[in-house]
């Protein structure tokens, strides 16, 4: 990509799409187009065509999705896959009927089967059942991997997938009823703190074991395989590092400064197991993240409370 180069940043104000532009901007980019949802809605089609059509994009960073923690995911199980699947496909089918020169379409770990060998490898795809509670989303966003490999392969198209592992940072949804694990934790022990509780009660049994990357490094990331990857494979990434959730809790409870106890409900459900990626691909291709979760959650919890 040039400085120059006219760049489409779907989803910029969710907490990916802003973190891939802040950090273009932070390079020098100087021609970013953005619109929010009431400017302009990915799910119609109509709509995305002549966004296209006016618009001519270069680039493309395809951060735009409806996302949600456990209870969201398996509540809304019907938005999830329906608004997904309308999103990638109208934006990758305009990409290409409009000459995009580029584009990179963002997953989620979550594409993987339930119990899929550890750590995750790319080739682990489609080779078992997934976990229930996430399914739809899951679904659609393979199909988004399937979307830009058949485009590639059918048209020529450079359409490239990167699945990321569990993420979290600035702009990220701090309500209990649809946020993912990091910021439900940030904000219940510190309204515990707050309140003088003596408590906290999580979810599940606290066993399942998660990675979590800063979103700022997924910025980084995903710069960086725009400007040095062209290929149908799409890669993992991730931190090489996972934590159970009751070391992510105590953790937490030590960045929020709470002093009371922590209370696991195992009558909730904990979700996969495991959800390590092997990220050995893009390592090999010069990449590493630098924002440990440490300094990451002390980052977040300062910016946000």
């Amino acid at each position: 990509m040039l400085k120059s180069s006219k760049i489409y940043i779907a989803g910029h104000n969710g907490m990916v799409g802003s973190a891939i532009k802040r950090q273009l901007e932070k390079e020098g980019y100087q021609n970013i187009i953005c619109r929010t949802s009431k400017e302009l809605d990915l799910r119609n089609q109509k709509e995305v065509q002549d966004f296209f059509l006016e618009n001519k994009p270069e680039y493309v960073f395809l951060a735009a999705a409806k996302v949600g923690g456990i209870l969201a995911n398996n509540t809304y199980r019907a938005e999830f896959i329906y608004d997904n699947l309308m999103i990638e496909c109208n934006i990758i089918h305009s990409a290409y009927e409009n000459g995009v020169k580029k584009l990179l379409f963002l997953g989620s770990s979550c594409i993987y089967p339930k119990f899929a060998p550890q750590p995750m490898k790319e080739d682990d795809l489609l080779t078992g059942v997934l976990e229930y509670t996430n399914e739809p989303y899951a679904i659609a966003k393979i199909a988004g991997i399937k979307l830009c490999e058949n485009y590639r392969l059918r048209y020529g198209c450079d359409f490239i997938s990167a699945m990321p592992t569990n993420l979290y940072g600035p702009g990220d949804n701090y309500d209990l009823a649809n946020s993912h694990v990091i910021p439900a934790l940030l904000r219940k022990f510190h309204e515990a703190k707050v309140e003088n509780h003596d408590q906290v009660t999580i979810w599940g049994s606290g066993s399942p074991f998660r990675e979590f990357m800063h979103v700022d490094d997924l910025a980084h990331a995903c710069i960086f395989l725009m400007d040095s990857y062209s290929d149908a494979q799409f890669l993992n990434v991730g931190t090489g590092e996972e934590f159970s959730i009751k070391e992510l809790a105590l953790l937490v409870k030590e960045v929020v400064g709470f002093q009371g106890q922590i209370v696991f409900d195992s009558s909730k459900p904990d979700g996969t197991p495991r959800k390590l990626m092997d990220h050995t691909r893009l390592s090999e291709l010069g990449f590493k993240p630098n924002i440990s979760l440490h300094e990451g959650l002390s980052q977040v919890y300062k910016a946000a409370f």
